[in-house]
């Protein structure tokens, strides 16, 4: 059984309207006017958000009155190492913070790390550590628009061990630095 990732509602939120991937399996949007539950990623027309309910397993959902989207057919499984991979990405979620080796994900799951990691990226096409960093970033992005917390603070609260490493990162995934993309993000609200 998949254990319930640690996300906000306004960071589920941001996952459904980037559509991102990267969250499918490990929570549903359930949107109350429609009586359908979609993935994360689906690519369907966006609900408002007082319509919106987050659910982390398929059963509680179900359960709760909604019906599958035909969109993004999140009651479908797309691999039978579906639950290997979520199990994985639950536990990079909840361990963000901490430093993450290889072998502590495989102990976690039960896999040796050379089988986990060939698993994973076949199932994902990253790396854990590639969708570790990419969890970091979305983490700091969220703390650079909510926050007033320095580069540094947010460096270490996401989990990075260096900030050149934090700054090279972001700078990679979002082609910005940290302090560009919080003033650019201030720059929209004005």
């Amino acid at each position: 059984m998949v254990t319930n990732i640690n996300l906000s509602f306004d960071e589920m939120w941001d996952k459904i309207m980037a559509c991102d991937r990267k969250y499918d399996g490990l929570f549903f949007t359930a949107v109350k006017t429609t009586k359908i539950y979609c993935r994360p990623s689906c690519r369907s027309r966006k609900p408002k958000k007082v319509n919106v309910e987050f659910y982390h397993e398929i059963n509680e959902v179900e359960e709760a009155g909604f019906r599958p989207c035909k969109r993004c057919q999140p009651e479908v499984e797309q691999s039978p190492h579906i639950m290997i991979v979520r199990r994985i990405t639950t536990f990079l979620v909840n361990h963000y913070k901490q430093n993450v080796l290889l072998k502590d994900i495989a102990n976690h799951v039960g896999l040796s790390p050379y089988y986990l990691e060939r698993l994973f990226k076949q199932e994902t096409s990253e790396t854990p550590r590639t969708y570790l960093e990419k969890i970091r970033i979305d983490k700091a992005t969220h703390l650079l628009k909510c926050t007033s917390m320095t580069n540094l603070e947010i460096c270490y609260e996401v989990g990075f061990q260096s900030p050149s490493n934090f700054y090279k990162v972001f700078r990679s995934l979002k082609n910005c630095s940290p302090s560009e993309y919080r003033k650019d993000f201030l720059n929209e609200l004005d």
